[in-house]
């Protein structure tokens, strides 16, 4: 039970939930093998675009059917919670960086649908971060430009007063661990303030790589975080780095559990989801293991975002002061929802009980 996480909060209010991340425009189309080939990408795998993918997003944009959405891990978890409230408005806040161009007004235009008090950070210097989905089946292979995204100033944004207001109205925090290759000082700034006050402050170990190549700021955060999300790839990754020398993800989940940890008050919480195989939480100091909704696999339209709605409605239960399992069962229906439709998108109203 998430008991021990709460302090009988109230419904939720503009501006609980805040999320700090990396917004990018979403460039989704399918592909085939050749072109996965072409550019040296896996069929399931989420990479930063190196220079001999510069061509790809021209190409990928050439192509008859794309589609454009607001995307972002983090931003896409704070909107997929902010949907499933659906009132009162506003209750998620989202800060990253973006440009003074048009994607940024179109990434502006979208969180303004979706209904999310979006506070971004726009400069000049670099044109707004893009996203490249490239589906094969059901898989799906992500190449992220940053551009923008990679440009968050501390000091010129989350350090200003009335910025700050925004992070000190919140009670839940969640920053995807992807934002650590951009800017681990506000990431840290707001973990401690959260720590500091009893709140409740959530990230996700994101990619392979942020283990791999920025374990050290990762580690830096880590005693901050209450809650840690992640996927079985993520958590292996993860387990092998901190040399916990096993490949049993129940035994990860809770070795990750007993790493060191400022506020003594909560006992941190890791899930790990496995895609269609049962997600798996610590409860208390056991680890119990949570089966997600069955699906057709011809439903499956493509996977992309499923981690990230996961959050969302683990985020949504959670503002609300809900049960681990209701959080968790939260997160596996918008997961669900988020697979039958085409990159991070959402039916106008959730149907969930």
């Amino acid at each position: 039970m998430l008991q021990e996480f709460s302090d009988i909060m109230p419904t939720p209010s503009e501006n609980m939930l805040f999320g700090m991340g990396n917004p990018l425009l979403d460039i989704s189309a399918v592909v085939d093998k050749d072109f996965l080939d072409k550019f040296g990408l896996k069929p399931n795998d989420q990479i930063l675009a190196e220079d001999k993918h510069k061509a790809l997003f021209e190409e990928i944009v050439k192509r008859n059917k794309v589609e454009y959405h607001a995307g972002g891990s983090t931003q896409n978890s704070v909107k997929i919670a902010q949907w499933m409230l659906q009132k009162p408005h506003k209750v998620a806040t989202f800060f990253g960086c973006i440009g003074k161009d048009d994607f940024g007004e179109i990434l502006k235009k979208k969180a303004e649908e979706a209904h999310v008090d979006a506070h971004y950070y726009e400069q000049t210097e670099e044109p707004t971060g893009t996203c490249a989905a490239c589906i094969t089946g059901d898989n799906r292979s992500l190449v992220a430009n940053l551009a923008a995204a990679n440009c968050y100033k501390k000091e010129k944004h989350l350090d200003l007063d009335s910025n700050w207001e925004l992070v000190e109205k919140a009670k839940v925090y969640y920053i995807a661990g992807f934002f650590l290759t951009v800017s681990p000082e506000s990431i840290l700034k707001v973990a401690k303030h959260a720590s500091e006050n009893n709140k409740i402050f959530c990230m996700n170990l994101s990619a392979p790589f942020i283990s791999q190549f920025f374990k050290e700021p990762l580690m830096k955060v880590m005693p901050y975080v209450d809650i840690l999300f992640g996927n079985e790839t993520e958590a292996a990754t993860f387990a092998k780095e901190l040399g916990f020398e096993m490949d049993d993800i129940a035994v990860i989940a809770n070795k990750t559990q007993n790493l060191p940890k400022e506020n003594a008050k909560r006992q941190r919480l890791v899930v790990f989801t496995q895609g269609k195989d049962d997600t798996v939480a610590t409860v208390g100091d056991k680890v119990t293991m949570f089966p997600v909704l069955d699906i057709d696999q011809n439903d499956i339209v493509d996977t992309n975002g499923a981690g990230d709605a996961f959050v969302g409605g683990f985020l949504f239960a959670l503002v609300q002061e809900q049960s681990l399992e209701e959080c968790i069962r939260a997160g596996h229906y918008a997961a669900n929802v988020i697979i039958r439709r085409v990159g991070c998108t959402f039916p106008e109203k959730p149907d969930f009980h």
